[in-house]
């Protein structure tokens, strides 16, 4: 009889256990969209992508030098691509902030008419048809979003639609630092 009330206790305390481990990575306050990147600090990758359209160029890194850069990952199939549009417009119009895009795995002709539609806020946007390039972006999911820095090096990561509250976090923090210290090089 005791043994069987035991065996009964082994579940409890195991779920209240694991409750309390949950409760605690809830409450610890750390962003979960800021997902640590073997890139943050290394120059970004080197891959180049080629224009989704004549009208606008592909994506260079090389072109990201002394530009602070949001590189956004985003496919017109993609739910919260669409969430996250109207930001990545408004920001487009920060000044001193390059938006860029890169289109993944879609068609061209859906990528184009995601951006008729909603409006384009990228100076460029490369194609990555077969999802190749973006693995050397180290993406896990669409949409993805990468600040890199003048000197080309990546210095944040967020996974997800970028929102209002990412802008407040610390992907936020990281661009108007960047902006700043670039507006302090250019003022010099």
């Amino acid at each position: 009889m005791r043994a069987n009330r035991l065996l009964l206790a082994v579940p409890l305390v195991l779920f209240a256990a694991l409750a309390g481990v949950f409760a605690v990575r809830v409450g610890d306050g750390q962003d979960r969209a800021v997902i640590p990147s073997a890139l943050i600090g290394r120059g970004a990758p080197a891959t180049v992508f080629a224009a989704l359209e004549p009208a606008l160029p592909g994506v260079d890194p090389a072109a990201f030098a002394g530009k602070v850069t949001l590189v956004n990952i985003f496919a017109s199939w993609c739910g919260p691509c669409r969430i996250e549009h109207p930001l990545l417009v408004e920001l487009a119009r920060t000044p001193g902030l390059t938006v860029v895009g890169i289109d993944y795995k879609d068609k061209p002709e859906d990528a184009v008419r995601f951006l008729s539609e909603l409006g384009n806020p990228y100076a460029a946007v490369g194609v990555d048809p077969d999802g190749r390039g973006a693995i050397e972006w180290g993406l896990t999911g669409v949409p993805e979003s990468f600040l890199v820095g003048p000197e080309g090096r990546v210095r944040a990561k967020h996974v997800g639609p970028l929102s209002e509250e990412a802008l407040a976090g610390s992907f936020g923090t990281m661009m108007t630092r960047l902006l700043a210290e670039r507006g302090e090089a250019a003022g010099s």
